[in-house]
């Protein structure tokens, strides 16, 4: 019979899972669909659910949580964050993710001390479990209403790092609930935990780097990444130093260093498996906080505090938690340097106000926009809700403790979640343009392609057929047209670099029709016919994006720009390129009308005499020809809509 019992539950757990992944996936879907904050429908949904009679109480385990699932979860945000845009943005996320994190303790802790009959550090303690914004919930509601990259980096290097922070309070408070902790103890605590899990974090990257030099098979080094979160938090909380920390550090320095460490069917791999997981994880754990409920709830009313001093309790903790972050960021950020700066010396050159930088190096609008979104972006989740399911048994008042949380977790999902987006557009925040990051997409591979004609002249053997290099240098080409071409004129089909993509796929369905039939006759082995299909999928997944991709977004402008003296020295773009002829006369290239063709792909002018010409992936090349042959650097796009330049001799954008 015991047999039977422990076999119902594995059915049941089972079962679980696979409802849980269906949720989840449903939820995703119709959020895409529809529009909306998948976290909060997911935690509204559990929410409905745990009250139905047939489903089974759900009782959220803190160690599973905490050691379970949280390292993961982390570990996929930090691989995918960039290690120099925290670096350069390490203030105003310090601020947040340690100031904030202990200002809100603090003011929470004096708020539930004056409202409940329990010690400061209690109330303290429940601070430190609702300071932290959750990481998943940000980037999520970020990255969908399309903020600007810095203020998306600063909301997502905050939660990475602010968990360390507010469970290194919880435990102080917690070890204060017991007896005296001095101001020093506390400090030393606080340097051990971040101290500590920094070292461990950089210990467990280098030697998980050392040993994935040695890998040269992307299943070892996916277990191996999978292993990496667990092997950076277990160690570090043993010795009492932050595994959060050492977690996040740990995902910093391997994504930051994987192109130098991994092959590239390693990082392919690695990239699909971890968003799988992560999708998977994040969904269930909003799903897992709506399903306890019932059981939060009814612990809660089951005491002897009272409805309406419960429900006083819950919405000034919300309110406080909401309040002070809108005032520490008013008062933190300007002096963090995140708002308030100037542009950039383009703005200042031309002589107008330059704006505030909100993150993409261009104007944000004035500096209390970006306070109140990133003030307004606090959404709490997971770690809220794991931290107060951590507290003791004998915590006094830990059932209204626990209700708090769950609410600060749904408030700050319904009030904040859903009301983001539309603060958003209203403010006017710029979101990354898609075609500027086309038109910055060209010169980086601009560079790149030079980087590799130098490598292919350097390494070319005498013996080399001449046809197989001319074949290299083709396809380098044609790889960068195809970059140019998605720029002018929105991305034209009939450009030569979409008309060879699009006849390629073509090309590619056939020979995956004729490869099933080889399969389906029995004529090859298995084998061999999995490699022929995955090396057809690897180019399709290529030309796929070529074909279906719309970089334009409103007029295109390029970046300020950098270290070139001959960008600085040519004059700014005008909007339009009026011809040579005046108004009413015809814009096109000139030499291809000298020649008496139109073949033509895209214009550009030579901001020194005038001239127009035809863009690099026209058969002529009369605009770079015409600055190679005259030693006139700059030219702007002449195509309408767009106010680039480039410049022939440094290759770079202004």
């Amino acid at each position: 019979m015991g047999g039977g019992r422990g076999h119902h539950a594995v059915v049941e757990t089972a079962l679980l899972l696979v409802v849980v992944a269906a949720v989840v996936g449903g939820v995703e879907l119709l959020v895409r669909r529809t529009g909306g904050s998948a976290p909060l429908v997911l935690v509204l949904v559990g929410v409905v659910a745990s009250y139905l009679p047939f489903v089974p109480p759900v009782v959220l385990d803190p160690e599973l949580v905490l050691v379970g699932l949280l390292p993961p979860l982390l570990y996929a945000s930090a691989l995918r964050t960039s290690l120099v845009d925290v670096r350069s943005n390490l203030r105003p996320i310090a601020l947040l993710s340690v100031g904030l994190v202990a200002v809100t303790a603090l003011v929470v802790g004096l708020v539930v001390a004056a409202l409940l009959p329990v010690p400061l550090a209690v109330g303290i303690a429940l601070g430190a479990v609702v300071a932290p914004p959750d990481a998943v919930a940000a980037t999520a509601v970020a990255r969908r209403v399309g903020l600007p990259r810095r203020v998306v980096t600063v909301l997502e290097g905050e939660s990475l790092l602010n968990d360390a922070t507010a469970l290194v309070l919880l435990r102080t408070a917690l070890v204060a609930v017991a007896g005296a902790v001095s101001a020093a103890e506390v400090g030393a605590r606080f340097l051990l935990a971040a101290g500590g899990g920094v070292l461990v974090g950089v210990v467990v990257a280098a030697l998980a780097g050392r040993l994935r030099r040695r890998l040269d098979d992307e299943v070892l080094d996916t277990t191996l990444s999978f292993a990496a979160p667990f092997v950076a938090y277990l160690p570090a909380e043993e010795v009492g130093a932050s595994g959060v920390l050492a977690v996040v550090v740990t995902g910093l320095l391997l994504g930051h260093r994987s192109p130098v460490q991994q092959a590239a069917r390693s990082r392919i791999a690695e990239r699909l498996n971890w968003r799988t997981v992560q999708f998977l994880l994040e969904g269930g754990v909003f799903l897992l906080i709506g399903l306890q409920a019932s059981d939060v709830v009814g612990g809660a009313l089951a005491g002897d505090l009272g409805l309406g001093r419960t429900l006083l309790v819950c919405g000034a903790v919300l309110a406080v938690v909401v309040l002070v972050r809108l005032a520490y960021v008013a008062v933190a950020l300007p002096l963090a340097g995140l708002v308030g700066r100037r542009a950039a010396r383009g703005s200042e050159a031309e002589g107008g106000a330059a704006p505030d930088v909100g993150g993409d190096g261009r104007a944000d609008g004035p500096s209390w926009r970006v306070v109140a979104v990133i003030g307004w972006a606090g959404m709490r989740g997971v770690v809220t809700l794991a931290a107060a399911a951590s507290l003791p048994a004998s915590t006094p008042q830990r059932e209204v403790l626990v209700l708090a949380a769950l609410v600060v977790v749904g408030g700050t999902l319904l009030l904040q979640g859903t009301t983001l987006p539309p603060l958003v557009r209203a403010l006017a925040l710029p979101a990354p343009d898609p075609g500027e990051d086309a038109l910055v997409h060209a010169a980086v591979l601009d560079r790149t392609r030079r980087a590799a004609e130098q490598r292919l002249e350097q390494v070319r053997r005498e013996e080399d057929p001449d046809d197989v290099v001319d074949g290299l240098r083709e396809r380098l080409r044609r790889r960068g047209d195809v970059a140019w071409e998605r720029l002018g004129r929105g991305g034209d089909h009939r450009s030569p670099g979409r008309a060879w993509a699009r006849l390629r796929l073509e090309m590619l369905d056939a020979e995956r029709a004729e490869l099933l039939a080889v399969r389906d006759e029995g004529r090859a082995p298995d084998e061999v016919l999995r490699q022929v299909l995955a090396e057809l999928d690897v180019e399709e997944s290529l030309l796929d994006a070529a074909v279906a991709r719309d970089d334009r977004a409103g007029a295109l402008r390029a970046p300020v720009a950098g270290s070139c003296r001959h960008l600085r020295d040519a004059p700014a773009p005008a909007e339009d390129v009026v011809p040579a002829g005046g108004e009413g006369g015809e814009l096109g290239c000139e030499g291809c009308l000298a020649l008496g063709e139109r073949r033509w792909e895209h214009l550009r002018q030579c901001l020194a005499c005038g001239y127009v010409g035809c863009c690099d992936s026209s058969p002529h090349q009369h605009a770079q020809a015409h600055a190679r042959h005259e030693h006139h650097p700059v030219i702007r796009s002449a195509e309408p809509g767009e106010a680039w330049r480039w410049c022939y001799v440094d290759r770079e954008l202004g």
